[in-house]
């Protein structure tokens, strides 16, 4: 890695540090007897020490899975790093974009539930089923996905199906933005989130040999903002960037001099249309909804001559990642199209296979599609497909593009940095992600920046009187550091430790984030020679959401943990 952006992640690390509150009760001192890190030959120190995993601290609850009832070991509240950053006790979010209470504001936000199957009460060998609960890249406090009761189905639950499967669950919370810190600042701004993910990989590494299942066997899920959070995580393995970060919040295994004692990397990505690489985002989305018309077709359109600038940057972004497809062809703005109909195919014609129940509409049909229990009719003018051999004819771009477009309103130009443009002060794009604590927003595109016109916010040219290019190449610009540590593409097929195995699902009617984003996603995993099972897909039919398809994930899962054999067994540093 280059020294400037070491040394510049240093200083936003530190930006970004806030005063570290009274340690909770989860973490106040080390459990009695020998340290469970020596054990495990990891120098142990007092911060490590005060990490270590309580065997007997938890609850016994009872479910129901598939029926059949389930004891269940409940691990509550478990705060994964020593000097946890204080939240006020009011944070936005409540019933009707007002505000919530929350009660742990210590560390509920760097927080992890843990449970227990009775299965895997003293099994050291079974997976880590790891959930993220963000969506849009926001704040996640502290959730109960497993709850005392509780009826679950294994066909349709994803907690369900792991508890059934013996695995480990675990919710884990993170900061992100939106989050309110007890001093009133932001302590969520980029890369927050990744950080306290890696930490809580770090804790469960920590405890390996105290806690059930293995931590050379963590599955990580997550949803939309969540699946991008576990894209960037499952890439980013292991990489120094992170270490001055994770040193500030005190996460396990940075010694006194900032250096990594343990690992972060983990065994295996389950991603839902990963709202991910938002450097680029805003260029994908124009792209994509304009090289065909869709937005004027649509009646989606209200800022053309923005659409028509933002969009204009794709091909040489496209060009600059030197992506191919699985047939060697590269992957350009030229070929994109082509590649998205090839992978619409792909979708449909699985779909078709998978159930001869499984129907398509014939042209002229209609899709019955239902959200939020409302069902509406769309007629299908765009896919012609072949019911007798299951297989695709025709795919047109053009009404495809349309129908997506129709089904769901497409966001805003820009997409996702849009607040301080064109007076923009409410917009709910991912812009107050980015910038110090201290300021609300920063736009990170240089679209968004050299075209904010809100007079005081500190972003933009209009505040600062520099153009993009002459703000991030100031030496304490931190925006470009941001972006660059939540994007996967920026690891994938470096000297990162990227996950060896992937499991990437893009619905075929999310217009959400750009279908290119998951695509380009998928070629660069494929290219690196650390992914040893990669399974993408558009998802057939389904629109902005995830796990949607839970028997198909979790067999994906128990096969690649077949795979990787024995974790006791592998050799230190072997992820499968």
């Amino acid at each position: 890695m280059p020294r400037t952006r070491l040394l510049r992640g240093m200083a936003l690390a530190s930006s970004l540090a806030l005063t570290a509150v009274a340690v909770p009760a989860s973490v106040a001192a080390a459990a009695a007897g020998p340290a469970t890190s020596a054990a495990r030959g990891h120098a142990a120190d007092p911060q490590d020490a005060a990490l270590d995993f309580d065997s007997a601290a938890y609850t016994t609850i009872t479910v129901t899975v598939d029926g059949r009832p389930l004891d269940v070991r409940w691990y509550q509240q478990i705060c994964y790093v020593a000097n946890p950053v204080a939240a006020a006790a009011r944070q936005p979010g409540g019933p009707g974009g007002g505000t919530t209470t929350i009660t742990d504001t210590a560390c509920g936000y760097q927080s992890m539930n843990v449970f227990v199957p009775e299965s895997a009460f003293g099994d050291q060998r079974t997976p880590v089923y790891f959930a993220v609960n963000n969506s849009g890249w926001k704040a996640s406090y502290l959730r109960a996905s497993v709850t005392a009761g509780t009826s679950y189905n294994s066909s349709t639950s994803n907690v369900g199906a792991a508890l059934k499967a013996g695995y480990v669950f675990v919710d884990v919370a993170n900061r992100s933005r939106g989050l309110v810190g007890a001093d009133g600042t932001s302590p969520g701004k980029a890369p927050a989130a990744v950080v306290d993910a890696k930490a809580a990989v770090r804790y469960l590494r920590l405890n390996d040999a105290a806690m059930p299942g293995s931590a050379e066997r963590i599955v990580i899920n997550g949803t939309s903002g969540g699946g991008a959070l576990v894209s960037i995580l499952g890439a980013s393995g292991n990489s120094a960037e992170y270490a001055p970060y994770l040193a500030a919040i005190g996460a396990a295994g940075i010694d006194a001099k900032g250096r990594s004692t343990l690992r972060d990397d983990v065994f295996a990505v389950n991603a839902y249309c990963p709202i991910t690489d938002l450097g680029n985002a805003d260029v994908a989305y124009e792209w994509l909804y304009n090289v065909l018309a869709t937005r004027d077709a649509t009646g989606s359109n209200p800022s053309p001559e923005a659409a028509e600038e933002i969009a204009a940057k794709f091909a040489a972004y496209e060009k600059s990642l030197g992506l191919r497809n699985p047939d060697g062809s590269r992957l350009t703005a030229a070929t994109m199209l082509d590649t998205i109909e090839k992978e619409v195919i792909s979708s449909a014609e699985t779909y078709l296979a998978a159930d001869p129940a499984h129907t398509i509409p014939s042209l002229g049909g209609t899709f019955q599609i239902t959200s939020q229990g409302t069902t509406k009719s769309y007629v299908n003018d765009w896919i012609d497909v072949d019911t007798a051999t299951g297989t695709v004819r025709s795919v047109d771009m053009t009404k495809y593009l349309a129908f997506v477009a129709t089904q769901a309103t497409l966001k805003t130009t820009p997409a996702f940095d849009a607040v301080g443009v064109d007076g923009n002060t409410t917009s709910g794009t991912e812009t107050d992600l980015f910038g110090p604590p201290s300021q609300k927003y920063l736009n990170y595109t240089e679209y968004s920046w050299n075209h904010n016109d809100v007079a005081g916010d500190g972003s933009g040219l209009d505040d600062t009187g520099l153009t993009w290019k002459q703000y991030t190449s100031k030496k304490g610009t931190i925006v470009d550091d941001q972006t660059h540590l939540i994007n996967p593409m920026d690891f994938v097929g470096t000297g990162a430790d990227t996950a060896p195995n992937w499991y990437v699902r893009h619905g075929t009617r999310d217009r959400d984030t750009a279908l290119t984003v998951s695509v380009n996603l998928d070629r660069a995993l494929a290219a690196d020679k650390q992914v040893k099972d990669l399974n993408y897909q558009l998802a057939w039919n389904q629109p902005h959401a995830g796990n949607y398809d839970v028997p198909e994930a979790m067999a994906w899962i128990a096969q690649a943990v077949r795979k990787a054999g024995d974790p006791l067994t592998s050799r230190p540093g072997d992820r499968g």
